[in-house]
C-alpha cells in the first residue's frame, strides 16, 4: 500500500472513534504528513529537495508503550506508525485497551499484518524496534530510555499538566466549554486542564466564575457521567473536599462546590496562585490570574501541556508565551488537538523518519 492508500484505510477504521480522535479523514492525515514531511509522497518516492532530491525512510519497526487511561493517545500513536508504513509493536497495559482492539479489527489485512499487540513486553521487542515511543509516568519513561540503544529514536511522553486562562468573559460564555475540557477523559490526559486562571475584571469575578463553572460541570455530568473510581481515587477526592470544606468555613478566599453523592465533580476556588496538585477525576480549581503567572505556578511551569484561552487570540498567546506549552488553543478545544499538533513540542512523524538525499 502506498501512503495515500494507507491514509484512506486508516481514516475508514478511525471513523467510529471520532469522539476520541476528532475528525480523522484521509485529507486530515495527508495534511499531517505534508506539514511534517513537506510532501505526503516523500515516503513513496524521491521528492525535490533544493537542487537535489530526498526521500523519507520510515522505521522498519516502532515500539509503542501505551497507557490505559488515555486510549486516544494510544490510537494516535498507532495511527502515526501506520501512516509511515512501519511495523507497530504495541505494548498494552494489563487488561488491554478495547479501543485499540476494535480499531485494529477494522483495518484491512495489509495493515493488520503490520501490528502486533501484547500486554507483557516480549523479549526482543526493544532491540527489534528502530524507534521507541513511550507514554506513561516519568519513571516508566526513564526505564525505557535506559534500556533503549543510542541508535534508536526515543520519544517519551511523560507527566504534563494543562491550564486555562480566562482574560475577559463578563457573560461567563466560556463556562460550558471550560466544563467540557475539565471533564473529558476524567482529566487523565496531558491536555486536561487542572486549573483556570481568571482575570479579575471586577472584584470577586473569579469567584463568580467558579460558581458558574460548577453549574456547567453539573450539566455536563448529567449527559456525560464520570467513569468509575477506585477506592484510592475516591479517598483522594474525599480528603481534598474535606480539607477545602474546612478552609472555606473560615476563609472568604476559599470556596468549594461539590457535585453529587458519587464524587462526580468538584470545583475549588482559592486566591493562592500556586498550581494545585489535583487528584484529577473532574476536580478543577479556579484562581484569580496573578501578575506573573509563570513565576507564580512554581515547578509546574516545566510541565505545561496545553493552555486554553478565552478569548483565543494571538495577542493573548504572545502575552503568555513564557509558559512554553506545546499548544495554545481555545477553551473548549483543549482535548481536541489537530493531527498536526506538536506533542510535547516535537513533530510526531518527521522525528521518526530518516532522510536520504539523492543528487543526480
Amino acid at each position: 500500500m502506498n501512503t495515500t492508500d494507507r491514509a484512506n484505510a486508516v481514516a475508514r477504521a478511525a471513523e467510529p472513534f471520532r469522539a476520541l480522535l476528532g475528525p480523522t479523514t484521509a485529507d486530515d492525515l495527508l495534511l499531517w504528513l505534508r506539514a511534517e514531511l513537506g510532501k505526503a509522497e516523500a515516503l513513496d518516492r524521491w521528492a525535490d529537495h533544493g537542487r537535489a532530491k530526498a526521500r523519507a525512510i520510515a522505521p522498519d519497526a516502532i515500539l509503542h508503550v501505551v497507557s490505559g487511561n488515555t486510549p486516544h493517545a494510544a490510537l494516535q500513536s498507532l495511527i502515526g506508525g501506520l501512516l509511515l508504513g512501519s511495523t507497530n509493536l504495541v505494548k498494552l497495559p494489563r487488561g488491554g485497551i478495547i479501543e485499540v482492539d476494535e480499531f485494529v479489527a477494522a483495518l484491512p489485512e495489509a495493515l493488520r499484518a503490520k501490528i502486533e499487540t501484547e500486554e507483557e513486553l516480549p523479549a526482543g521487542w526493544v532491540a527489534r524496534a528502530n524507534a521507541v515511543i513511550v507514554y506513561g509516568s516519568d519513571e516508566t519513561i526513564a526505564h525505557f530510555r535506559s534500556i533503549a540503544s543510542p541508535s534508536q529514536v526515543f520519544v517519551g511522553h511523560g507527566h504534563k499538566a494543562s491550564l486555562g486562562l480566562v482574560w475577559e468573559d463578563p457573560a461567563f460564555a466560556s463556562c460550558e466549554d471550560a466544563a467540557r475540557d475539565a471533564s473529558l477523559y476524567d482529566q487523565q490526559g496531558c491536555l486536561s486542564p487542572q486549573v483556570f486562571y481568571v482575570v479579575e475584571t471586577r472584584p470577586g469575578f473569579a469567584r463568580e466564575y467558579a460558581e458558574h463553572l460548577a453549574s456547567a460541570m453539573d450539566r455536563f455530568n448529567r449527559t456525560h457521567p464520570r467513569g468509575p473510581l477506585t477506592t484510592e481515587k475516591k479517598a483522594a477526592i474525599a480528603n481534598l473536599r474535606a480539607a477545602y470544606r474546612f478552609r472555606a468555613a473560615g476563609d472568604l478566599r476559599v470556596a468549594l462546590w461539590e457535585g453529587g453523592a458519587n464524587l462526580d465533580w468538584t470545583v475549588v476556588y482559592e486566591e493562592d496562585a500556586w498550581f494545585p496538585a489535583s487528584p484529577l477525576n473532574r476536580v478543577i480549581f479556579v484562581k484569580p490570574l496573578p501578575g506573573d503567572l509563570p513565576a507564580s505556578i512554581g515547578p509546574a511551569s516545566e510541565y505545561i501541556g496545553a493552555v486554553g484561552l478565552f478569548p483565543c487570540t494571538e495577542e493573548l498567546a504572545d502575552r503568555f508565551a513564557a509558559l512554553r506549552p506545546s499548544r495554545f488553543c481555545a477553551i473548549g478545544r483543549m482535548q481536541e488537538p489537530p493531527w498536526t499538533w506538536h506533542n510535547g513540542g516535537m513533530p510526531r512523524l518527521s522525528s521518526l523518519v530518516k532522510w536520504v538525499d539523492f543528487e543526480p
